[in-house]
């Protein structure tokens, strides 16, 4: 039960280090848009990318697929980039859509997602005889931690929005440019190992 602990605490602290930004970037690209009273919207969305990277961290993790990790740490600013960029575009806030492309975006992206979650595991694991109980507590704590950083980006949606009065479009415009900023950062950052080649 000890190794359960370990496991979660081990993906929680994953997602929510500052060392791996990139994926609390991406939860913040994909969250920006909503507030609080869109509970079921990001509930559909959240659950969109967890279903995405719990299916390639539990394939990759088990060794049934796999990628270069180079293209997965060069493809993860990229998802963070198209999803910002997306946010540009959002017209009015009614989300009326049943099946809107963001929660799309959100389950494809997580699998890449997920491929970067699977190395650090792997690297955790070593020699394990069985990975099935540290695959499934390492997946809880990355979800508990996805769950905080949703958690932060409402509160400060919150604030900003309605006790500062910034007109949410402009919220979200200004936090998805300087999204987009920090992952074309991050890109030219992890293009080097494909132009060393």
């Amino acid at each position: 039960m000890n190794d359960v602990f370990i496991f979660v605490h081990l993906g929680f602290r994953h997602i929510i280090d500052i060392n791996g930004s990139d994926h609390m970037m991406f939860i913040l690209a994909l969250v920006i848009r909503y507030l609080v009273t869109d509970w079921k919207k990001i509930l559909i969305l959240v659950t969109s990318f967890t279903i995405g990277h719990s299916i390639t961290l539990a394939l990759s993790t088990l060794e049934w697929i796999y990628f270069p990790m180079h293209l997965i740490e060069l493809l993860i600013p990229i998802t963070i980039l198209l999803t910002a960029i997306s946010n540009l575009f959002v017209k009015d806030f009614s989300f009326s859509s049943k099946y809107h492309i963001i929660y799309y975006f959100a389950l494809f992206f997580g699998l890449i997602h997920g491929l970067g979650f699977s190395n650090y595991l792997k690297s955790l694991l070593g020699k394990e005889e069985s990975i099935v109980l540290p695959l499934f507590s390492f997946n809880i704590g990355l979800e508990l931690g996805q769950l905080l950083i949703v958690g932060c980006i409402l509160v400060f949606s919150f604030i900003f929005i309605n006790y500062l009065k910034i007109n949410r479009k402009s919220y979200i415009r200004i936090g998805s440019i300087i999204t987009i900023g920090l992952s074309l950062m991050m890109i030219i950052d992890r293009i080097n190992p494909f132009l060393n080649k």
